[in-house]
């Protein structure tokens, strides 16, 4: 029979250490980054907020983040309203975008990383605010062309590409994916590897990208090994849901 001190400890909350978990993600993005020889790229690390209150977003940014993704937009301007006083924070959009919530988006983050159609990122482009320093966006590539998932083809990419970068108001800076779940190692690294060809060959051509988002809390270290340059990680700094 369970006795009270059993009890109690399997009914306690857990307690986050957000500050560690931070530590401990930054030490493995350097190791990965040495074992993989790109220890001369800076990898950013986005902590990905969303579901989580804004005494969490609090704790990460007293540890220095500064960098936080949500997917869902009333949510997220109220976190963004909640914590204006934090004003060198970085937003970044990572969820689906619908047309009609453009206008938030252009005026209220600094950074999208879902931009899966020219429709999109032509009214971004129309509704930022001049007064605002261009708009950073990623394009969505759906590299597995999965139906339950947005983003573009790897075919249609080349030609999106051109005519979003002559947008003004705009700053493409790279390509996003949300890759299907794999369970290795190399089958995660051969997922991602499709991005970051298609990085490499937009870049052969003459676009200057510099940015490849991807890679989460379970496939960090493929992500990095096949280039990434910002990773998602939600999970392993504010726990589970």
């Amino acid at each position: 029979m369970m006795d009270q001190t059993q009890q109690d400890s399997n009914t306690m909350p857990q307690v986050i250490n957000i500050a560690e978990n931070i530590r401990q993600i930054q030490q493995k993005i350097a190791n990965y980054s040495n074992k993989y020889a790109v220890a001369n790229k800076q990898i950013k690390l986005l902590a990905v907020s969303k579901t989580k209150p804004v005494e969490l977003i609090e704790q990460a940014y007293a540890a220095g983040q500064r960098d936080f993704g949500e997917n869902y937009l009333q949510e997220a301007l109220l976190k963004i309203s909640q914590l204006e006083a934090l004003t060198n924070i970085n937003w970044h959009f990572i969820g689906s975008i619908q047309s009609n919530k453009t206008r938030e988006l252009a005026a209220h983050f600094q950074w999208v990383h879902s931009v899966d159609r020219l429709k999109i990122a032509r009214r971004l482009s129309e509704q930022r605010g001049h007064s605002l320093p261009p708009l950073n966006i990623c394009l969505q590539v759906n590299t597995n062309n999965e139906a339950s998932k947005s983003g573009m083809s790897l075919d249609e990419l080349p030609q999106l590409v051109r005519e979003i970068a002559q947008l003004p108001n705009l700053k493409l800076r790279g390509l996003m994916a949300i890759p299907e779940k794999a369970e290795t190692f190399e089958q995660q690294r051969a997922i991602l590897r499709p991005l970051r060809e298609a990085f490499e060959q937009l870049n052969a051509n003459g676009l200057e990208l510099d940015t490849l988002s991807m890679g989460m809390s379970n496939d960090m270290e493929a992500a990095i090994s096949e280039g990434a340059t910002i990773v998602r990680i939600g999970t392993a700094i504010f726990g589970g849901r």
